[in-house]
Order: C-alpha cells, then sequence, then structure tokens
C-alpha cells in the first residue's frame, strides 16, 4: 500500500490579518489529513462511522516553524506511529512544494461506539483493526 501526502492550497479564510494562516487551522489539517490516509487505505471514514466506531481526539499538540501564506500549496503525511487496538496516535508532517518542513503534529485518539464506550476493535471489528495495524507496520514506507 503507497499513497500521495495530502495536498490541498491555503484558502484565504484560512489566514490572518498578517496574511499566515491562523494556528487554528493547522489542527484542521490534520484531520483532512488523517480521513485522507484512511480514505487511501480503503476504509472512507464515513463507513468507519457507520459501524458505529468513532475516533475521538484525546490530545493534539502543534509546533510551528515556518508560515505558509494564501494559495500556497501544502503537503501532508499522516502517519500512525503507535497503535494498541483501543487507541492510536497520527503524526503529522506539513511541508511546502520545497520540500522544507513548515509544521509538525501529533493527535491522540481512542475508538469507542455511539455511547463513547471504549471499544477493543480487535474484537469487535476486525477489518477496520487490520488496516490500522497494516498503516501502523507499513509507517513512512506509506509514502516512499
Amino acid at each position: 500500500m503507497r499513497f500521495e501526502p495530502f495536498t490541498r492550497k491555503v484558502f484565504y479564510y484560512e489566514t490572518d490579518k498578517m496574511g499566515i494562516v491562523h494556528h487554528s487551522n493547522y489542527i484542521r489539517w490534520f484531520e483532512e489529513a488523517r480521513v485522507y490516509a484512511l480514505d487511501m487505505a480503503g476504509l472512507p471514514f464515513e463507513n468507519v462511522e457507520a459501524m458505529g466506531v468513532l475516533s475521538p481526539v484525546l490530545s493534539a499538540e502543534c509546533v510551528y516553524k515556518l508560515p505558509f501564506r494564501f494559495n500556497e500549496r501544502f503537503f501532508i503525511k499522516a502517519l500512525i506511529d503507535e497503535f494498541g487496538g483501543a487507541r492510536f496516535s497520527v503524526t503529522y508532517n506539513v511541508f511546502g512544494e520545497d520540500g522544507v518542513t513548515r509544521v509538525t503534529g501529533k493527535t491522540s485518539h481512542c475508538f469507542v461506539d455511539e455511547n463513547m464506550r471504549p471499544l477493543r476493535i480487535k474484537k469487535t471489528h476486525p477489518n477496520i483493526y487490520s488496516v490500522y495495524e497494516e498503516l501502523f507496520k507499513t509507517g513512512e514506507d506509506l509514502y516512499g
């Protein structure tokens, strides 16, 4: 399994008075990249939720190195760097067309049902488990 990094351009509304991307937008971009990665792995997010599996964010962190400006193209590699069946975390590398990393981040998540009860998806949803496990094992090679 291999795919291209998530990519798009900065929208005007994502910038602030200084003309750079407002810091809050990077967390949104992380989610876009995470959903994209699942789509590319053959597990569309809407299908997961239709099975009654939710993956709320437990924590989010972001390190800003260099800003993006309106209409600049950016790329994000989202990698599952921890996975245990009940919890997982994703790291993000956001870079420009020049390949220079501008932002890094990490989110942690758990699996719950629609009543917010924890799930051990290896038992309850083995098909979902196998996709996450493969993404975890493949790591950086996903974008090779």
